[in-house]
């Protein structure tokens, strides 16, 4: 029986282990915390759960090295770190994470120990590269080219569990997201390049139907332009990727932006509440704080962003549970207690891809489109559609179906193909439309 060492025992962790164990592999789960590893594990024999943290290096090349292929689902800043131990060790690698320039560099001494490091394989990225390429490669089959690429993705709370006046919920930890907030941008429309400052990414939000579902509003994605070489559609005169949300999203993570609340330098918080810390940041001193703030932010003191403001929390007189801390810490604390899936509650992901397809004879506008929701007292969506990918593609390249070596993403049909085949079995499924374009 051939054995995975699945690093880390997060909110995408169970999944892709249950997936594994259930074909035949021996899953090692190594945590920083036993008790989540031994939750995922539970009593499958076909499963393990290993104490172990990235700072003992020791033990964490002793299982790499003692297993066939290693999953990392540890934050994406530790995956070089991991990538170098499985060259070492001639073992394969798996992630969910986008490719770091130091993984890259990993790209030949990889071939050199005849192994694979497979990144990008969860949702966005990856279910997107997939999906995309799978028609890029169509169209491309049938003597056409793509002139425009749009795509969307984002995952939500489903409408059923979008009772709150932000329209969003996590599923994980804020941290990432909150720290995404500073990313600039780059994408490519009508064959002009466009630059979105991470000062005014949310200011630079559009709104767009999704079918099957309805209005969302969304903003871009971090750069989009290297996909034009990674998709091969060299000529296109669009490529942007962009994230979905419900409408007011934007408007108000802009003011989140606006009051600093995404900086991360530490300070005394001992003894103070959230007014107290709030008041100090838009330097209030004595009438109503209400005014001021919303004067602050150039705002009405009626708006919607500043109910969704005032509902979250920020002017309560209620203590500060840190005794120092960050504005993003304090925001964090924040949401992590007022957006938040109550049992029984389901999440939603949803992607959709436009392309405009120049054939020589015709020219057509293909739509793609997934809908996917969580299952009720079971996994959530985000976990299904981020841990199967990676364990789909963990079981090919045990299996030999996938025998690549170096960095790679899944562009490929090698890749793509059986990994889609096999998500459609598990209901995870794109819904394609085709319209005539004069």
């Amino acid at each position: 029986m051939k054995k995975v060492l699945v690093l880390g025992a997060g909110h995408v962790a169970k999944p892709l282990v249950e997936y594994l164990m259930q074909h035949d592999f021996h899953v090692i789960v190594a945590s920083r915390t036993m008790s989540k590893a031994q939750k995922i594990v539970g009593n499958n024999p076909n499963g393990e759960a290993k104490s172990a943290t990235v700072d003992n290096k020791g033990l964490i090349f002793k299982l790499i090295n003692e297993t066939d292929i290693t999953v990392s689902l540890l934050p994406p800043p530790f995956h070089p770190m991991i990538a170098r131990m499985c060259v070492d060790a001639a073992k394969s690698l798996v992630t969910t994470s986008y490719v770091s320039k130091d993984m890259q560099s990993l790209d030949e001494p990889a071939k050199k120990a005849g192994i694979i490091l497979l990144n990008e394989l969860g949702l966005d990225p990856g279910i997107d590269h997939m999906s995309a390429m799978r028609i890029i490669h169509g169209v491309q089959n049938a003597g056409g080219r793509i002139v425009s690429f749009h795509s969307y993705c984002g995952a939500l709370p489903s409408p059923m569990a979008n009772n709150n006046p932000f329209g969003y919920k996590f599923s994980w930890a804020p941290r990432g997201l909150l720290l995404d907030s500073k990313n600039s941008a780059r994408y490519l429309e009508n064959g002009e390049e466009v630059r979105v400052s991470g000062d005014y990414l949310f200011e630079h939000y559009s709104i767009k139907y999704i079918n099957g579902f309805g209005y969302l509003e969304h903003y871009p994605n971090r750069d989009s332009m290297p996909y034009i070489e990674k998709y091969g559609i060299k000529g296109t005169g669009t490529m942007y990727r962009g994230t979905l949300r419900y409408v007011g999203w934007c408007e108000t993570m802009k003011r989140l932006v606006d009051l600093g609340l995404i900086n991360d330098e530490k300070k005394n918080l001992k003894g103070m509440t959230y007014r107290d810390f709030f008041a100090d940041v838009i330097g209030y001193n004595k009438g109503n704080i209400v005014e001021k703030l919303a004067n602050y932010l150039h705002i009405d003191t009626y708006s919607t962003v500043m109910k969704r403001l005032l509902w979250l929390g920020i002017l309560d007189k209620k203590p500060i549970p840190m005794e120092s801390g960050s504005e993003l810490d304090v925001l964090e604390d924040l949401m992590l207690k007022k957006l938040k899936y109550e049992e029984g509650e389901m999440d939603m992901d949803i992607m959709q891809h436009e392309f405009i397809a120049e054939y020589p004879d015709k020219k057509e506008k293909i739509i793609s489109t997934l809908v996917d929701f969580g299952i009720p007292g079971g996994d959530t969506s985000i976990a299904r559609t981020v841990g199967l990918p990676a364990a789909i593609g963990t079981r090919l390249v045990l299996e030999g179906k996938i025998n690549l070596i170096g960095v790679h993403i899944p562009v490929l049909p090698v890749i793509y193909e059986p990994v889609l085949n096999e998500l459609e079995n598990l209901g995870i499924k794109f819904k394609e439309r085709v319209e005539r374009v004069k």
